[in-house]
This record gives C-alpha cells, sequence and structure tokens, in this order.
C-alpha cells in the first residue's frame, strides 16, 4: 500500500499501559466493523494476557515455535490446527455458537481432521466399510426438521475408522476411500447402511499436538463414535457423531465431542429387521433419529443469543450482517 493514500494518526510514546489504544487506534480505520471488532477484541485479550501472565520473551518465541510446527506439519490429509482448536475445546465452541440448536434438534460437534470430499457416491444398503476384521453393524436412520416431517433429498457425509481405529487417510498405500460414503435421505427422509461396530482411537499425537497434550498429563484418545455431517438448501449445516455409550472415554473425550444427546446404545438385529435388509440375525444395529434446524430457525436463535451475550457483558451492540458490532450511530 502507498503510505502516503493511508491516513494513520501519530502514535503515542509506547508502553506497557498504553500500546494496546495505540494499536486499536492504528486499526480504527477498518471499512469493515466486524472486522475491526474482532481486531479490537483479539489484541484487547492477548495484550491482557501477556500483562496478566508478565509473558518472557522466551515463552512467547516457545509459542510461535510451536505454531509454526503446527503448520509445518499440516497436509491435504492431515490438519493439524483443526487438531490444535479440537484439544483447547475451541472447535466445540464456535460450532455451539454458529450453528445453536432449539430443544428437540441434534446437536452438532467437531469435525474432526480426518473428513475429506473423496467419499463415494452409495445407495440406501450400501456398505461402506470393508474391514473384514470389524465387527458388522447394520444402521438405520432418518432426518426430519423439527415439526417431525422427513426431510427427503438431504445430503449426508459419513465416515469412521477401521477396526483398528485408523482412518483411510492414514494409511500410505491405502487403494482408494473406505470407511466413509456419501448417501440421500430418501422420500420418508430415510438412510441405512452396512459398517462396522466404531471402535475408541487416538488422534494424531506424534506431531506438535501430540507433544502439548503430553506436557498437559492429557491421554489423546477418543471414544468409539461415527461421524454424520447434513447439507440440505434452506436448513443449518450439521456436523455431528453418535458416540457409544459406556465407552472408556466418553468421559475424557480429548478432544471435547461428547454430549449427553448424541450418545447411543448398540442394539441387536431382530429376525424382521435381518430378512428386510439383508443383514445376519444378531449383528450390532444403531439406530438414531436426526433432526435438522432450518436456517431461518438457526438465524433467529443466533441472533438471539448474540444480542443477550453482549448484554451480558455490559455492551452496546447491534447486528451486521447477522453478527454483533459495536453500536457507536
Amino acid at each position: 500500500m502507498d503510505p502516503a493514500q493511508v491516513d494513520i494518526p501519530p502514535l503515542k510514546d509506547l508502553t506497557i499501559d498504553n500500546i494496546t489504544e495505540n494499536v486499536h487506534m492504528i486499526n480504527s480505520r477498518c471499512p469493515d466493523p466486524r472486522l475491526k471488532y474482532l481486531l479490537e477484541r483479539l489484541v484487547s485479550h492477548v495484550h491482557d494476557f501477556a500483562r496478566e501472565t508478565r509473558l518472557s520473551t522466551n515463552e512467547w518465541m516457545a509459542a510461535i515455535q510451536f505454531l509454526t510446527s503446527v503448520g509445518q506439519i499440516c497436509t491435504d490429509v492431515r490438519q493439524e490446527f483443526i487438531l490444535l482448536s479440537d484439544v483447547i475445546g475451541l472447535s466445540l465452541l464456535v460450532d455451539s455458537i454458529d450453528h445453536p440448536k432449539p430443544a428437540a434438534s441434534t446437536e452438532g460437534t467437531v469435525l474432526g481432521p480426518f473428513h475429506t470430499h473423496e467419499a463415494e457416491h452409495e445407495s440406501n444398503g450400501g456398505t461402506i466399510s470393508h474391514d473384514p476384521a470389524g465387527e458388522p453393524c447394520l444402521v438405520l436412520c432418518t432426518v426430519k426438521d423439527t415439526a417431525g416431517k422427513p426431510i427427503e433429498g438431504v445430503k449426508i457425509d459419513i465416515w469412521e475408522t477401521d477396526s483398528k481405529g485408523f482412518y483411510d487417510v492414514q494409511y500410505a498405500e491405502r487403494p482408494g476411500p473406505d470407511g466413509r460414503a456419501v448417501m440421500e435421505s430418501d422420500v420418508q427422509g430415510a438412510f441405512w447402511f452396512k459398517a462396522i461396530v466404531p471402535v475408541p482411537y487416538p488422534i494424531p499425537h506424534d506431531g506438535p499436538v501430540g507433544k502439548l497434550l503430553k506436557l498437559l498429563k492429557r491421554h489423546p484418545y477418543r471414544p468409539s463414535h461415527m461421524h454424520f455431517m447434513f447439507e440440505k438448501k434452506g436448513y443449518d449445516h450439521l456436523i455431528t457423531a453418535l458416540y457409544l455409550r459406556g465407552d472408556p472415554y466418553e468421559t475424557s473425550d480429548a478432544v471435547f465431542g461428547v454430549k449427553e444427546s448424541l450418545l447411543i446404545d448398540l442394539g441387536t438385529v431382530d429376525a424382521k429387521q435381518a430378512e428386510e435388509y439383508g443383514v445376519m440375525e444378531g449383528s450390532k444395529l444403531i439406530t438414531y433419529d436426526f433432526v435438522l434446524v432450518s436456517d431461518e430457525e438457526s438465524r433467529k436463535l443466533r441472533e438471539k443469543e448474540a444480542m443477550a451475550a453482549m448484554e451480558k457483558l455490559g455492551r452496546r451492540m447491534k447486528l451486521y450482517n447477522g453478527l454483533p458490532v459495536p453500536d457507536v450511530d
């Protein structure tokens, strides 16, 4: 940028006490009110953190080196920054804020670092896992709106690990995608497929995030679960998962993904279901009725909760593109 074309206010003599207001002043010309507000709050919190903890130069350099290493290990199939966001609880927090759920709708949870866009399309009854060591599991689900009406044509992305707790992308010699599929709900809002029983597994802990967990005396394990992602025009995007109740890591998930409403009990396929769906009687069964929220329902609830949160903080705010910014008019 040409400095002559930018109106920069003169900085004051910089000290520990006034550096924050100087940064705010020099950022104050930002024309986007939301970006301006985000930077103002970020700078305030980071500066307050440094002052409160009396942050040392060595500690700050260690943090910079840590974040650098997080970025350096990221690849198309391994997103270490998502993993970092997950293990400090930020992913779940942001999802809960941005995708609020009214009562009786399906809650969201973390995406995780292993979703891909290469899953093959499957019709109802398809097999998503071809792991011969996995315990067969029939999955019967429906998708409805908050009024109980079936939703047809919902795109459903599904992914799970193999019986050893590894996703397909963790194998260097993999022949192609497995343990994942993209399906579509039918006119009754139903979708069903053959999978394997989910197993607990560790998140990747051979990188910087794993080293952080070790320093914090935390384990890297996630409880047994299966991922689902729902997408249809007019409905709020839903990323969620179903967790097996009673898993040894149910109450200590490394990425804070478990919610009570997403815990399920494994069932057993009866004789009638075995004949109808072409599976072995006595095999494991997962059933769940997912409930999606409309874009309009989600928008209204998000805006209501945002303004209530700002009022609790004692701030005079208004909405800009559905998000809070200071009301300075």
